[in-house]
């Protein structure tokens, strides 16, 4: 398996339209890695994209995907799904008659297939491509899993339970991926001693290099979301192999140069952690 990177921002992106803090005013002139677009991931050999965020049709563009045998949804928070045209882009024949749609198999864990019924308008525009023949609507159950290309997938809730991590194993290579939402998460045995886990970096309530506090401790977010702090707990009980960080506000005040210096300081620690950047590929 490839692992790439096609987005490794969040909900608010690098550089944030219109700001005009360091951070941004970097990535605006230097781009790539300082840039970082919505949350995406591209898993080279099943050829399955997790996430579709406004910025998609970018990120695949400068990719090197050159086919999706399937697409697969975390959770209905709108930088996860907002790009799902993209369905229709990469299925739909407008030039021959009848037309000769390729049909994407779309999966739905069961959580995320009845969130998208609610929020967003998800739910109604996937059952238009489909009634169209650009996709296939595939709904998992909890505790279902699927294979695409030798690859089994399996998705499972975390303790925010409307949003789905993944197992992938092939070849006795185990990945887990995290897109988002760690908070109050607890790793069982299944998802230890992984040869990649992929998750969220969390919310700095402090400056992990200067221990500035960035945020009030009474903040509202805190509620809701996991911090750094939680998040390296969380990289400690996993024992991973091999850790990267990403889903990257730009809130978060850090710069790339920045992140490749707490990475040092992380692995003097003992922990083997990155954190990703966009267009980024690691092979396990």
């Amino acid at each position: 398996m490839e692992i790439e990177f096609l987005g490794s921002g969040g909900a608010i992106t690098i550089p944030r339209p219109l700001c005009n803090c360091k951070v941004c005013l970097e990535a605006r002139d230097k781009g790539v890695p300082y840039s970082r677009m919505g949350p995406s991931i591209f898993v080279h050999g099943p050829n399955l994209l997790i996430d579709t965020p406004e910025d998609i049709y970018h990120q695949i563009n400068r990719s090197s995907i050159d086919e999706v045998k399937g697409i697969i949804y975390s959770h209905w928070h709108p930088d996860h799904v907002m790009g799902r045209r993209i369905i229709e882009t990469l299925s739909a024949d407008w030039t021959n008659h009848p037309p000769q749609n390729k049909k994407i198999d779309i999966y739905l864990p069961e959580q995320v297939e009845k969130d998208f019924k609610t929020f967003l308008g998800s739910g109604d525009h996937l059952d238009f491509f489909e009634t169209q023949g650009f996709a296939n609507l595939n709904k998992l159950k909890d505790g279902e899993s699927f294979s695409l290309n030798g690859t089994k997938i399996s998705p499972f809730r975390l303790a925010e339970d409307y949003v789905y991590a993944f197992m992938l194993e092939s070849e006795n290579k185990k990945v887990l991926i995290a897109m988002d939402e760690l908070n109050n998460w607890k790793p069982d045995r299944m998802v230890l001693y992984v040869d990649l886990a992929i998750l969220p970096v969390g919310i700095f309530e402090f400056h992990p290099l200067t221990g500035e506090r960035l945020m009030s401790k009474d903040h509202p977010v805190f509620n809701e979301e996991a911090t750094f702090t939680e998040t390296i707990d969380v990289v400690k009980i996993l024992k991973a192999k091999k850790v990267l960080l990403t889903h990257i506000e730009e809130p978060n005040g850090l710069s790339f140069s920045e992140f490749k210096e707490l990475e040092t300081k992380l692995k003097d620690s003992g922990l083997n952690v990155e954190f990703a950047h966009d267009t980024q590929i690691v092979r396990v």
